[in-house]
């Protein structure tokens, strides 16, 4: 076991931020704790809110300081695993993976090896010892494919993690969701949180912190249509959460999607297809795009084939 720092940390209230409560901008600012062990800080006294103690959901207000202290913890030594990784894109700063489904991001409760935390320790050895959750920027679901950008030093993490918490990195997502959707295009502004009985769960809640999703209808099928949205906030379970409030889960999502049809999928068809993000050493604007894994293309195929066979039988 070994023991992380005990950092001091200290931030200071842009206008973006301005009224946000003070866990949810330090979610932002520190995403490797979780949102329990902030309020936990909070309620201890190890956050300051201009020198001054202060509550989880007092908001705060442009150009206050936020002070944090970080205490040292146990925590479990990560293994470097070789893990095969499908790398789009690789510099001394970065790397972009197209993420397989089943993958998990990082070690969670019952689950210390095999993720790709762990393969990032053997491709970057020099990460080793520096985190629990070394070059880590963003997440996604284990079970959601795509692209995700990975730092390889702790200045590129931080630049990162910023532009994140700025909600300047493009993310967008291509959904195969039940039913059809009617408006072309829409934005989804539904707070999440916590679901009030199942903890594995999140819901649309009065309470929930902030969560935006734009999306715009790219295909649609007989029962289903094919949507890309983009996030414009980072919301646990945010595009499952959204689609199935409005009565559209995605396909196969085993969480939200109830008993209806997976045609065949053994996850939900939710793929990270493009990810932009400006260069935290060269300041270039870069784009990527994952190809879209081959068990949600496969079904698509099959949709299409089946669309064209019905249109044919309408016009004999």
């Amino acid at each position: 076991m070994n023991e992380s720092p005990n950092p001091h940390h200290t931030y200071f209230v842009d206008e973006a931020h301005s009224g946000t409560r003070l866990d949810a901008f330090l979610a932002r600012h520190l995403p490797a704790l979780s949102r329990s062990r902030i309020k936990t800080l909070i309620a201890s006294g190890r956050v300051s809110l201009d020198g001054a103690r202060a509550k989880p959901a007092t908001p705060v207000r442009r150009g206050q300081r936020v002070e944090v202290e970080v205490p040292a913890q146990p925590r479990r030594e990560l293994e470097p695993e070789p893990i095969p990784l499908d790398v789009l894109y690789e510099d001394g700063s970065l790397m972009v993976i197209n993420k397989p489904a089943g993958l998990a991001v990082h070690p969670g409760a019952g689950r210390a090896r095999g993720t790709l935390a762990n393969a990032i320790l053997a491709r970057v050895p020099q990460l080793r010892n520096d985190t629990d959750r070394p070059g880590i920027v963003h997440r996604l679901d284990k079970d959601t494919s795509g692209a995700l950008v990975v730092a390889k030093t702790p200045e590129a993490q931080d630049a990162l993690q910023a532009q994140v918490a700025a909600r300047t990195v493009d993310r967008r997502y291509v959904a195969l969701v039940h039913g059809d959707v009617q408006q072309l295009e829409g934005t989804i502004a539904a707070r999440i949180g916590r679901h009030p009985r199942r903890r594995t769960k999140m819901a649309v809640r009065p309470d929930g912190r902030e969560a935006v999703t734009r999306y715009r209808v790219v295909e649609r099928f007989p029962g289903f249509t094919l949507i890309e949205a983009r996030l414009l906030t980072g919301r646990t379970h945010q595009i499952r959460v959204h689609f199935a409030h409005l009565g559209h889960p995605v396909v196969g999502d085993p969480l939200y999607g109830g008993r209806r049809e997976t045609l065949g999928l053994t996850r939900q068809a939710l793929h990270a297809w493009r990810l932009g993000f400006t260069h935290p050493q060269t300041g270039n604007v870069m784009s990527f795009e994952a190809p879209l894994a081959e068990d949600i293309a496969q079904v698509l195929a099959w949709l299409r084939a089946r669309k064209k066979e019905e249109g044919r039988g309408k016009t004999s």
